[in-house]
Order: structure tokens, then C-alpha cells, then sequence
């Protein structure tokens, strides 16, 4: 009776250790499994080290002001996070309104559709992706518009991941990676035809080099969509609890450090773009982003615990339980600063490059 009692209660464990990190484990995009987590290009046994060299920009803030030093800090950011942004959150690395009767991965789709629906592209044109990560908004892209795209990432990782996933989905004839720094793109001048960036351009330390490239492979007339994390008019930077957010948003994204909602067109017009239309679309009507951080924090508990015995056990490399902690109090900063309204992840930018250079 006792053999049997201690079979039964062995199975249901090994049973309920499967449902939990084989059901439960996958992001909802299936795209990485609990047991695959990594520390993407950087060696299993460097995780540790790397996590604590990740933090130790942040005692040397002038460093991540430079282009020079911008890429080492990008970089070591998506080699720690990418598959765990993969596994507990999906192939599209970004936020979007949540849509009442949709759900989070429709609300994404239509989030990314509409940003190629702005820059107004047709089939076969040659678009660009500024800041691609692993590609999920890429995909969706290239499915609705049929536009031929090119992105471009820091981290050769995630490029290696994208390349994967565009062949999986039957789309890497309209989808290109290019391992590169936005702020030094290797493609010729006037050579897209649109472009866009979702979230992406945060990580530049000054936006107008960024926006300086994109206006420079643009053809004359083309469109270029960006969605920017900003402060809003709400954030008082003599507010402790205000800067205690926003600090914990920078330090927990790789960023230089957050831009106000003013900076935006003012820098696009300071490099010679021609301002379309702006627009925060996380202001109301529009549902709140953050109530996906909130309602995932069950499955922050979950991954966290399962992801601590996987570091335990020798298969998730040391160091993971460290990042993913980060990224749980980074979900809570964020969604303070969503909830007090003076941060938003969306400030929606439309530009076009003049035509002529004397427009």
C-alpha cells in the first residue's frame, strides 16, 4: 500500500512538473519553451557575470549616453531577456491598447498593422524595420501589407531567432534580417520606401542620430511611423515617486534615459523630417496597455518560481532568476507609471521625408 501511495504521489508530481513547464511553460506565441531559456549569444556560465556587468552601467550613466557605448549595453540587455521576453510574453516585444472582445494577440496584430497602415505602402515595396528584435511585429507586417521588409537589430541573437521564425511562418521571402546599430545603418541612401519602429528608437542615447539615419535611407516623399516611450505632461520631475518610476522603467528597458513628449516632433523637424501627425495612443479613449502587465501576475509568480528551479536543477543558466526578477519589478514600475499617467509606451509620431530638398 505504501509502494502504491508513494507511485501515485510520484506521478502526479512528475505529472504536474510536465503540465507546468511543458502546457504552461510556452509563450503564447509558442515561440520559446521554459526549458530552452538562455542567455542568448552569451556562453551558460556567463549569464551571472553579465547581468552584474548590465547593472554596472548604470554607476558609469555617462557611458550610456554615447553612441560608442550604446551597442555593448543594448546588446548584453536582449542577449539576458530575449528568450524570456519570448517565453512569458510572446514574439512581439511591445505593448498595445487592450481592445475589449480581443484579445492581447489581436490587440497586438491590429497595433502593428496600423503602423504600416500609416505610412501607406503597397505590395512588393521595400520597407524598413528600425529595432526589429526577434521579428513578431515584422511578420504581422509583411502578412497584411505584402510589402517586402528589411530589419534591422543589435543583438545577433535575436536575429538568428528572427531568421527562424520568418522561415517557420512561410514568410522569410518578404521578411530580411540584418545584424546592425540603428545609429550606423549599412544601406544605401533613399533605399526604402516607408519605415517604421515600434518601441524601438528608446534605446538611442540621442533620438535625433537615429531619426537622422532613417531620414537617410528614406526615399524622398516616404513615410516613417514611429511609437516612442516618453514621459508625458503629467510626470513633475520634483516628484520623488515620479522619478522613482521612471528611473526603475530606464534601468530595468537599457535606457539612456526616457524622453519627453515635447522632444519628440521638435527633433524630427531639428533633422529635416516634415511632421504628419502626432498623437499619444495611450491616452483615453483608448483602453489601458498596462492591464495586461497587470492581469500576468499570476504568471509572473509561476514563470519565476519555475524558472528558479531550472537554474537549480543545471537547465536554465545562473543568472536567470536574477533578470527575471528585474523584469517582474519592471512590470510593477511600468505599471505605476501607466496607472499615474506619466509614462506612456506609444507617443505615435507620423513623418515624411520633403520631397525636394528645398521643401
Amino acid at each position: 500500500m505504501d509502494s502504491l501511495v508513494l507511485f501515485c504521489t510520484g506521478a502526479l508530481l512528475a505529472g504536474g512538473l510536465f503540465w507546468f513547464v511543458c502546457i504552461l511553460g510556452p509563450a503564447e506565441q509558442k515561440g520559446k519553451r521554459a526549458v530552452d531559456l538562455s542567455g542568448g549569444s552569451i556562453a551558460s556560465d556567463k549569464v551571472q557575470d553579465n547581468y552584474k556587468q548590465y547593472w554596472s552601467f548604470f554607476r558609469r550613466p555617462k557611458e550610456i549616453e554615447t553612441a560608442e557605448k550604446v551597442p555593448d549595453f543594448v546588446d548584453t540587455f536582449y542577449n539576458l531577456v530575449t528568450d524570456i521576453y519570448e517565453w512569458g510574453w510572446g514574439q512581439s516585444f511591445h505593448f498595445s491598447p487592450s481592445i475589449p472582445g480581443k484579445s492581447h494577440a489581436e490587440a497586438t496584430r491590429l497595433h502593428e498593422q496600423m503602423a504600416v497602415d500609416l505610412i501607406d505602402v503597397k505590395p512588393g515595396e521595400r520597407i524598413l524595420d528600425v529595432g526589429c528584435g526577434v521579428g513578431g511585429p515584422m511578420r504581422a507586417i509583411a502578412a497584411h501589407s505584402r510589402a517586402k521588409v528589411v530589419g534591422i537589430t543589435i543583438n545577433e541573437y535575436q536575429v538568428n531567432r528572427a531568421r527562424s521564425h520568418n522561415k517557420k511562418a512561410g514568410l522569410d521571402s518578404l521578411c530580411e534580417v540584418v545584424c546592425g546599430n540603428f545609429l550606423q545603418m549599412p544601406f544605401a541612401d533613399n533605399s526604402f520606401d516607408g519605415a517604421y519602429s515600434i518601441e524601438a528608437t528608446c534605446h538611442a542615447p540621442k533620438l535625433e542620430e537615429v531619426y537622422a539615419e532613417v531620414l537617410r535611407v528614406l526615399k524622398p516623399g516616404s513615410l516613417y511611423v514611429s511609437y516612442e516611450w516618453i514621459t508625458t505632461d503629467k510626470y513633475k520631475a520634483d516628484d520623488a515617486e515620479h522619478v522613482e518610476i521612471i528611473q526603475g522603467i530606464e534601468r530595468g528597458d537599457a535606457l539612456p534615459g526616457l524622453r519627453s513628449y515635447t522632444d519628440i516632433a521638435e527633433t524630427a523637424r531639428k533633422v529635416g523630417f516634415e511632421v504628419v501627425k502626432e498623437k499619444d495612443l495611450a491616452r483615453p479613449p483608448a483602453n489601458p496597455w498596462w492591464s495586461r502587465l497587470k492581469m500576468g501576475r499570476i504568471a509572473y509568480w509561476r514563470n519565476h518560481i519555475l524558472v528558479s528551479i531550472l537554474s537549480a536543477i543545471g537547465i536554465a543558466p545562473k543568472g536567470t532568476v536574477d533578470v527575471h526578477e528585474m523584469l517582474f519589478h519592471t512590470a510593477d514600475y511600468l505599471t505605476r507609471g501607466g496607472e499615474t499617467g506619466i509614462f506612456s509606451p506609444m507617443h505615435m509620431v507620423l513623418l515624411r521625408k520633403p520631397r525636394t530638398a528645398s521643401s
